[in-house]
């Protein structure tokens, strides 16, 4: 073998060639001594520049240091690393994502010692999980040697390093017998996903180290609550799982608060007690056939339910339910297909001045007409659209498509050519650096005098980061459009950011017009609101409006602008005329 002690069988080093993994050999201090055909394919590298190479060197600055200052260290110390993501930087210059995981061979007088180092693609870990130890072992040297390697690295293959639990690989091994022993119709197979509450808060405040500690006593909590003759593994981070047959669902869900109620005892940790709760999903067997990928799928999917309701808790996941990441996914694309194939649609609210009676302006308001589903509100999607990144592009095209339709109102010189049009940005849009230079192109290519385009920002959005808000405000100004300040009462400004931030108009939150006509807390909300924008200077707009109460209050408390449903609902651009040409007179 080339770089290896000469002596192992030829058939053996073609094993070691040829196996589905990249097998390296190295010294204490990282000197590749042997190298197999699979990574010096993987990685562009011929095998004699990297025979002698230290396999550190093959990395980012960030995994040599990580490499050189925990993964040697901890091979000496516990002879063994397991599944540490790294980069390789192949000999094109890309950088290629791994897993590495290692075993240490200690040194004899007659023979030094030597570092077994599997490096395996990221994306195609489980592909070679049964794979890698059979060509490890078939790759040793000599009889001996192959036995131990075999017995290390099954066990490195199926095992949890640090708690010793199976992992994924040793939870599939485990259960295979047991699935195909058992009868068609004797009891049922469940799934129980355990994922610690606010694990990363311990590993922030007391260190990695203890993080282990932590999931190290979790571990030997589960096993005997759960039962020694139940498969209990650890699949990743603070992620568990117990699987086996039941008597029933019930029996599994008693499981699972029983394992609430062990997991809430407190843990002594770097001289602090730390009490730990958990969520825990589970999923039961129905009558049709599921594969074990799909059950623990689908306890997962009950686990975040648990976490979404208040964490500390269990929640089941029957067989018929649908998977919310899938419809997810299946939206996304939907709203995708949606925002290219011109399935939006922009509707106008009318803002109303107070003192004339007649409308100022419009809010332009975004739908999409979905193929199935029909007119979806903005309530259905631009969370699912913020959150994926799409508001971009939805953003966009809502701004153009308010100005487009804005200059054929001037083009026609009717009522509805004198309105200033409102428009909504995100958080995200807030933050986009393209947001300035996006908003004078769509001007521009409109044609349109930016005084007539009032941007509104929601309070939250603002004060997420006060700094960047308003730089981008100012930068929006300065192009000269109107900016406003949405939902204004939900969040948490303070009267020095309103001075600093260049805005035209605060708009009071609906949740407090609701209440003008019942709640006296609310009225006194609404006219501090009120007083507050004029005393530095800009106009109170009230949305919400739906009762002519409320009307006749914000009316008596100086309010500028109103709108809400007393008015109208959004329009389509063809009513929102003919409601303007009723309306044309107070």
């Amino acid at each position: 073998m080339t770089g290896a002690q000469a002596g192992g069988p030829t058939d053996f080093e073609s094993l070691f060639h040829k196996a589905p993994c990249g097998y390296l050999v190295t010294d204490d201090g990282g000197k590749i001594t042997a190298v197999n055909d699979t990574f010096a394919h993987w990685s562009g590298y011929a095998r004699a520049e990297l025979l002698g190479t230290r396999l550190q060197s093959l990395m980012p600055i960030g995994d040599q240091m990580l490499y050189s200052t925990h993964c040697i260290p901890q091979l000496g110390i516990t002879g063994a690393v397991s599944e540490i993501a790294i980069e390789i930087v192949a000999a094109d210059g890309r950088r290629r994502a791994a897993l590495l995981s290692a075993s240490r061979s200690p040194g004899s007088p007659q023979q030094a010692a030597s570092v077994r180092v599997i490096i395996f693609s990221a994306h195609e870990r489980r592909m070679y999980e049964k794979e890698l130890v059979s060509a490890l072992r078939e790759a040793e040297e000599s009889e001996a040697r192959r036995v131990q390697a075999e017995t290390e690295l099954q066990h490195l293959a199926a095992h949890d390093a640090l708690t010793g639990l199976p992992n994924r690989a040793g939870l599939r091994a485990r259960l295979s017998p047991i699935l195909a022993d058992r009868p068609n119709g004797t009891g049922t197979l469940a799934a129980l996903f355990i994922d610690l509450d606010h694990f990363k808060a311990v590993n922030d405040s007391l260190g990695h180290a203890a993080g282990d500690e932590l999931l190290k006593s979790v571990a030997q909590r589960l096993v005997p609550a759960a039962g020694e003759a139940r498969t209990v593994a650890r699949l990743s981070g603070d992620e568990f799982l117990v699987v086996d047959v039941f008597g029933s669902a019930e029996e599994a869900t008693a499981l699972a608060a029983r394992l609430l109620d062990v997991l809430s005892a407190p843990i002594l940790l770097e001289g602090l007690e730390i009490v730990t709760s958990a969520s825990i999903g589970v999923a039961v067997s129905g009558d049709e056939p599921e594969t074990l990928d799909d059950l623990v799928r689908r306890a997962d999917i009950a686990m975040f339910r648990a976490k979404a309701l208040g964490r500390n808790r269990w929640e089941i996941h029957r067989h018929a339910e649908s998977d919310p990441t899938v419809d997810r996914l299946r939206s996304l694309g939907e709203l995708r297909r949606g925002i290219s194939d011109g399935d939006l649609r922009v509707h106008y609210q009318p803002r109303v001045d107070l003192r004339t009676g007649l409308a100022s302006g419009v809010e332009a308001l975004v739908r999409w007409q979905h193929p199935t589903r029909g007119l979806l509100p903005p309530s259905e999607f631009i969370t699912m659209a913020e959150e994926s990144g799409l508001v971009r592009p939805l953003g966009a095209w809502v701004l153009d498509e308010t100005l487009r339709q804005a200059a054929s109102w001037r083009r026609e010189g009717r009522r509805a050519a004198e309105l200033e049009v409102a428009v909504n940005l995100s958080t995200r849009q807030l933050n986009d650096p393209g947001l300035v230079p996006m908003v004078e192109e769509a001007l521009r290519l409109r044609r349109m005098d930016p005084a007539v385009l009032l941007l509104e920002i929601t309070e939250t959005a603002l004060m997420a980061d006060p700094g960047a808000a308003l730089e981008s405000l100012t930068a929006l100004k300065n192009l000269g459009v109107g900016l406003a300040v949405d939902d204004f009462g939900t969040g948490y400004s303070s009267l020095t950011y309103l001075k600093k931030f260049p805005i035209d108009e605060l708009k009071i939150d609906r949740s407090f017009i609701g209440g003008l006509d019942s709640d006296k807390g609310d009225a006194a909300i609404v006219g501090s609101c009120i007083e507050l924008a004029h005393a530095v200077g800009l106009r109170a707009v009230a949305e919400g409006v739906e009762t002519s109460g409320q009307l006749r209050t914000l009316k008596e408390m100086g309010c500028d602008l109103a709108q809400g449903y007393h008015f109208t609902r959004p329009l389509p651009a063809p009513l929102l005329k003919e409601w303007l040409e009723a309306h044309s007179s107070s």
